[in-house]
């Protein structure tokens, strides 16, 4: 407790922190699920501090090293990294000061473990603990697997006597287990911490012009906040931050088709600067301690829950009302069955990614509490959270059935009568009794079902296609992406099953009550008017000291800080360091400076 408030400038743990600090500050093995924001990087940080020896961190984030090696001198951490983006004086005096003990905390990529004189430099040292973070890049078939991590579960063969701490924000029980297995910490205290994130607010709507859909959650509830906006393809990444800048939303590119100076100038730009966008591709943001991130937005469907949930957990690290917002669509659907069809790998990887892409289905097309479903799929039960999209603006569920015999009819009508296979777009052409070119060029108007369908719309048929393919009664073929039926078919065109699908809201609807609700969260945790001006000042000399030091904003202080500040409005050194946030190294560094920024009138 007293390097928390010393060092970090806290009064008290969070949930399940002080438990596993005490349980490996003792020698203890443990592996630790918290979701991001949760504060994991203090079980591992406070131990390696109180221990004897420097903490050994395993992190897979080069790029964001020196942020987070930045991040703890500015609280008075001996920190320091080994990686492959120094030359050899800089590891020279780095690996110096490890074996002189002037370090705590030591960043290694696990690729640096292959080196044998790094293996030869930690046998020389003392290790106070090893600390594998982002653990779940073991996980062979997840979403992040890094080979070098397998290599990892030789760390306790060969220092047996050191303790080890994994720690991830993402893992359903299955993942846990294989996580456990391969690092060998299945013998290890395991620590589960609630996966709920209270300050998101989950939304998923029905694609249509997705970019066109983005803007107007930015312009009308994120104006100006910072966010990250990912999208499938680098070409897609590209024209949608082209298309936010043009609309007056200053976006930045960030995909690893990038020069890599580009990429590092991008990613730094994000960090360093207030109400920047970054459109880019999964290759980034693991790691992003950025804490103002206000809103993440998918463009398209993500492979998997735990690629999603991991995603949108780069939302509100500060604990502040935030938003999670997913366009989908049926071509989201049919590309993905594609890709799992046409992808490397056994049967068994191919079922594995079927049975992820199934679960994200499910999530999108529920009715039920979004945020009930995504902890339900980390095996957490919960209640109803009353500020997702479908608790704001409860959908309707209703009987497909006869829609959904429509649609395997006439893919039956195709396949039998004509030998043929078409895609969701033809099927619907003929269900609505289209007579467009195609439809004319291959006879279809003379089909038995040719506008069967008119008493639905175009954009209704889509959604019934969609419904059909995220509950296994149609397939994707992978050459073409032409639909086809599958073995459950036979029940619903026979009527012994009962398709209920999801009808959509009024699309104003859950907009307007979405926008509600964020004005409501917002309001509760706006300044008093007295302090907004105190707390913009001192948010201008955090930027321009940030900006001299070469760091980010979060560095100095955290905007949760600088808002307590400007609240309490301290006169003094004694008043300022009771603040959460203000340990002894950042009062000491910026004290006198925060006290003038309050006592000097504008």
């Amino acid at each position: 407790m007293e390097v928390l408030r010393r060092v970090f400038g806290y009064d008290a743990f969070r949930d399940g922190q002080q438990e596993i600090i005490e349980h490996v500050a003792d020698g203890g093995d443990a592996l630790v699920l918290m979701p991001t924001g949760g504060g994991k990087s203090l079980c591992y940080q406070i131990p390696a501090l109180v221990r004897k020896g420097v903490g050994v961190v395993i992190s897979p984030l080069i790029a964001l090293m020196q942020d987070q090696v930045d991040a703890l001198r500015a609280l008075g951490v001996r920190a320091g990294f080994l990686n492959s983006t120094q030359d050899f004086e800089e590891r020279r005096v780095v690996e110096a000061q490890f074996l002189q003990g002037e370090l705590d905390l030591l960043y290694l990529a696990p690729e640096r473990l292959r080196v044998p004189a790094t293996v030869e430099l930690l046998d020389r040292g003392t290790i106070a603990l090893f600390a594998i973070d982002e653990a779940h890049c073991v996980s062979q078939w997840g979403h992040d697997f890094r080979p070098d991590y397998l290599m990892l579960s030789h760390l306790h063969e060969r220092w047996p006597d050191v303790p080890r701490i994994a720690l991830t924000a993402t893992a359903t029980p299955a993942t846990r287990q294989e996580i456990a297995t391969r690092l060998k910490l299945t013998d290890a205290r395991h620590f589960v911490a609630s996966f709920d994130r209270p300050n998101i607010q989950y939304r998923i709507v029905p694609k249509s012009d997705p970019k066109r859909q983005l803007l107007q959650l930015l312009k009308t509830e994120h104006a100006g906040d910072a966010g990250i906006v990912y999208c499938l393809s680098r070409s897609s990444v590209e024209k949608t931050a082209e298309f936010l800048t043009a609309n007056g939303v200053e976006a930045i590119p960030y995909h690893a088709g990038l020069d890599a100076p580009v990429r590092a100038a991008n990613q730094s730009r994000f960090l360093r600067e207030d109400g920047l966008v970054v459109c880019a591709t999964i290759a980034f943001g693991m790691g992003i301690d950025k804490p103002d991130v206000r809103f993440v937005a998918h463009l398209d469907l993500p492979k998997s829950v735990e690629g999603y949930y991991q995603e949108t957990g780069r939302a509100g690290r500060d604990g502040l009302p935030s938003t999670a917002w997913l366009a989908y669509g049926l071509q989201d659907v049919v590309n993905l069955r594609k890709f799992i069809d046409g992808s490397e790998g056994d049967e068994q990887h191919r079922r594995r990614q079927a049975l992820h892409l199934d679960s994200m289905l499910a999530l999108c097309e529920t009715v039920e509490c979004r945020r009930v479903q995504l902890l339900n799929y980390f095996g957490q039960p919960s209640e109803p959270c009353g500020n997702c999209d479908t608790c704001l603006s409860p959908p309707e569920s209703w009987d497909g059935t006869i829609p959904a015999q429509k649609v395997l009819s006439t893919i039956v009508r195709l396949e039998r009568e004509r030998r043929q296979k078409f895609g969701a777009s033809h099927i619907v052409d003929i269900l609505v009794g289209k007579k467009n070119a195609k439809v004319i060029q291959f006879d279809h108007d003379s089909l038995s079902v040719f506008g069967v369908g008119s008493d639905l719309r175009d954009v209704e048929w889509r959604g019934v296609i969609r419904q059909l393919l995220a509950q296994g009664l149609l397939a994707v073929e992978s050459n073409h992406g032409t639909l086809v039926l599958t073995e459950q078919s036979a029940t619903v065109l026979r009527g012994d099953r009962r398709v209920l699908m999801r009808r959509e809201p009024e699309r104003a609807t859950p907009a307007k009550a979405a926008a509600k609700s964020t004005r409501e969260r917002k309001a509760a945790v706006e300044l008093p008017a007295e302090a907004m001006p105190l707390f913009e000042r001192l948010r201008a000399w955090r930027a321009a000291t940030a900006k001299e030091q070469g760091v980010p904003a979060y560095v100095i202080f955290h905007d949760a800080t600088l808002r307590e500040i400007a609240t309490a409005n301290p006169t003094s050194l004694a008043e300022l360091s009771t603040i959460s946030g203000v340990g002894e190294n950042k009062l000491a560094k910026f004290g006198d400076q925060v006290l003038e920024v309050l006592t000097t009138e504008p």
